[in-house]
């Protein structure tokens, strides 16, 4: 059986390497970024790069896209000369993005209107370290049919892939990771910030909590950073982080579910992100506790 061939689009801190990943499986990909020069390092690795997206359309079979937030997509899909206008019946997108839930259910619709394309939402967990071993986890929404055949795709791309529903459903799913990753980053640095200023080398949390009830991936991806005030080469932005917290209070509203715990921890990194960190890496909440060394 021929592979499909791929499209990506959006090739930042995850889509490049997620990328490259499907390269080295042996997969034909062309790539479109609104920046060029990103998509010009992967083509030495195999990619086509196509000079606009509706050439890349015209020549896969699968769009995957991985962007920076719902806007994004939409320009992307619906803007002049994208997606929609250039797709067709037989073909499926598959979005990686994070993106708001009702948008989703909305954009899947215009688009099996407009071209007859149908939609995926695969959003992820696992941060760059996922993206580059090729162990994300992914929770996908959409029909059965057409997740199940997209699963040699994303073999290369995930450890885990799993079906919560019709399109939206992903959405949803990766709304409810990152409250529970929001809620925990805000109280990390919290913690750091009390051992340090209770006389504890911060340090050595991570060794002395590992394997407890406290112990999870944001704790050993957070407390080491925050304790060595080591913010260098970011893994994620604090921007993204409040963007997913945002879309959670708002799927709260409309579901009549209260989320409490969830509005604070946006709140707090909403200030922490108007003080100048909303590009920063999220380890430096823990500078909002810390004494002024003014």
């Amino acid at each position: 059986m021929t592979q499909p061939r791929l499209g990506f689009i959006g090739l930042g801190l995850m889509g490049g390497p997620m990328t490259r990943r499907l390269l080295e499986a042996g997969f034909e990909v062309s790539v479109w970024n609104r920046t060029p020069e990103k998509a010009e390092g992967l083509r030495a690795a195999g990619a086509r790069v196509a000079g606009s997206i509706g050439e890349l359309v015209a020549s896969v079979d699968r769009v995957m896209l991985c962007l920076a937030n719902t806007a994004v997509v939409e320009a992307v899909v619906f803007g002049e000369d994208g997606v929609a206008a250039h797709g067709r019946d037989g073909q499926t997108l598959i979005d990686f993005s994070s993106s708001d839930p009702e948008a989703t259910r909305d954009f899947a619709e215009r688009l099996r209107r407009d071209c007859g394309m149908g939609w995926v939402d695969c959003p992820v967990s696992g941060g760059v370290a996922g993206a580059r071993a090729g162990t994300l986890v992914m929770m996908a929404g959409g029909e059965a049919v057409d997740i199940a055949a997209l699963e040699p795709l994303l073999a290369p791309l995930a450890s885990r892939v799993t079906h919560m529903g019709p399109v939206g459903a992903g959405q949803v799913t990766k709304v409810c990771n990152q409250m529970v990753v929001g809620c925990q980053a805000a109280v990390i640095a919290e913690m750091v910030a009390l051992a340090e200023s209770s006389g504890v080398d911060a340090t050595r949390l991570t060794e002395a909590l590992a394997g407890g009830f406290a112990d999870s991936t944001p704790f050993r991806m957070l407390t080491p950073r925050m304790a060595a005030a080591d913010y260098a080469d970011p893994p994620w932005h604090l921007r993204t982080l409040l963007k997913d917290l945002d879309m959670a209070v708002t799927q709260s509203r409309r579901s009549a579910s209260a989320t409490p715990m969830t509005g604070l921890a946006a709140q707090l990194l909403r200030a922490h992100a108007g003080r100048g960190h909303a590009e920063h890496d999220p380890a430096t909440l823990v500078e909002a506790y810390r004494p002024s060394q003014e």
